[in-house]
């Protein structure tokens, strides 16, 4: 059988997809694909070492840039900061295969290794939707037990993503007065966006939810 070509009038625009495809099909696609980006990007994650402080920097502006988008809270670090989190060997750091940097995220104790606290998650933009933040979520979590095995340790994001892993691994909602007393702790919270309103609610809550992993209590689910 001999195909032959349709002739196509010029006047039809090809670009509005609607012609050919229903927003179901479209939705389906959309969702096969990121799926499909989940499973061929692959990741290295590492405990942090000194070396690892050249990407400070891109670290700190893509945490400021993130803040600024989603208009909500995550509490900026300084580059000196994050330097010494680094040497202590207190941070976790992701890169693509390429070589490129992918994720960060660090751990800070309080009183005398009684509270261990997981921040400054943050995920390269071209690296989102991969499922990287989950697995530096975890790397951090089992971090934080390596290195302060009897801490509580404890989470504070707006972010529901992350109230979703943090369940995973344990972790179960708790009022702020469940947390640590550490003046310095709360000190960090100064550079949030949302800071205002925890100051005016007197430290008793904010816009974060507040979540801690009790290794007496708790067990993680995965």
């Amino acid at each position: 059988m001999k195909i032959v070509n349709p002739i196509i009038d010029p006047k039809i625009n090809l670009t509005n997809k609607n012609l050919f495809f229903s927003s179901s099909f479209r939705n389906r696609t959309k969702f096969s694909v990121i799926e499909e980006t989940e499973e061929l990007v692959e990741f290295t994650i590492e405990k942090a070492r000194s070396t690892h402080t050249f990407w400070i920097k891109e670290i700190c502006d893509v945490t400021f840039s993130s803040a600024v988008a989603r208009g909500t809270g995550i509490s900026g670090r300084s580059p000196e900061f994050l330097e010494t989190k680094i040497n202590k060997g207190e941070a976790v750091i992701a890169f693509a295969s390429d070589g490129k940097w992918a994720g960060f995220s660090f751990i800070s104790s309080w009183e005398n290794g009684k509270f261990v606290s997981n921040s400054g998650l943050i995920v390269a933009p071209e690296f989102r939707h991969t499922g990287l933040a989950k697995k530096i979520k975890r790397k951090i979590f089992e971090l934080s037990r390596e290195m302060y095995p009897e801490a509580r340790i404890f989470s504070l994001t707006s972010g529901l993503a992350v109230m979703k892993m943090n369940h995973e691994l344990g972790f179960e909602p708790v009022t702020f007065a469940e947390l640590t007393s550490d003046e310095m702790f709360w000190e960090s919270c100064k550079s949030c966006v949302n800071c205002p309103i925890l100051m005016s609610k007197e430290r008793k809550n904010c816009l974060c939810t507040a979540m801690l992993f009790d290794p007496k209590q708790s067990t993680p689910v995965i």
